[in-house]
């Protein structure tokens, strides 16, 4: 499995209030299957994760999403959080760096609050997603037909609820990138 991904690169878009797991286990799974993970985030130095509400560990920052080029990825994970995915949406280069993968056709994929910064990226519409229960609303809003599943893959778009789906999420991103 170690080669699996050898030579492709996956950016992680997040920022302050990264919900840890839904960040370093993705993370994991792409090191481990060969792959190179890339933290990309708002601003350069690192960023503080958090363990639902409580302050968890601090990861370095590889690159600013204003530096960054989608074309130089095989793929986008967004970790969610709820301040995370918040911070991002309200973010133009952010947002624009998640379209830009959408756009390419290239795997996304989005846990828990993370499918809000979709919306912002305006690439829900048409699709079916599944989120953390509180995006239902929004999503549907945004034109999805939202769904209660561990994880659902709609046309390279991987979307799941909550840190308990994140063994389901990490297989369907390997599937995707594999």
């Amino acid at each position: 499995m170690a080669a699996l991904l050898q030579g492709k690169r996956v950016a992680f878009l997040a920022t302050d209030g990264v919900e840890e797991v839904e960040y370093t286990e993705p993370r994991k799974a792409i090191e481990s299957a060969g792959g190179t993970a890339e933290l990309v985030s708002l601003a350069d130095g690192e960023i503080q994760a958090v363990n639902h509400m409580d302050k968890a560990g601090t990861y370095q920052v590889d690159k600013t999403v204003q530096d960054a080029d989608p074309t130089e990825y095989d793929a986008l994970v967004l970790p969610g959080g709820v301040a995370n995915p918040d911070f991002l949406r309200a973010d133009a280069d952010a947002v624009r760096f998640i379209r830009d993968f959408v756009t390419a056709g290239k795997p996304v994929a989005a846990i828990c609050h993370a499918p809000w910064t979709l919306v912002e990226a305006g690439v829900v519409d048409g699709r079916t997603v599944t989120s953390w229960p509180s995006l239902r609303t929004d999503l549907v809003n945004a034109g999805a037909t939202w769904v209660d599943e561990e994880v659902y893959v709609d046309d390279h778009l991987i979307t799941s609820r909550k840190p308990d789906d994140l063994p389901a999420f990490c297989k369907a991103l390997l599937d995707e990138l594999g």
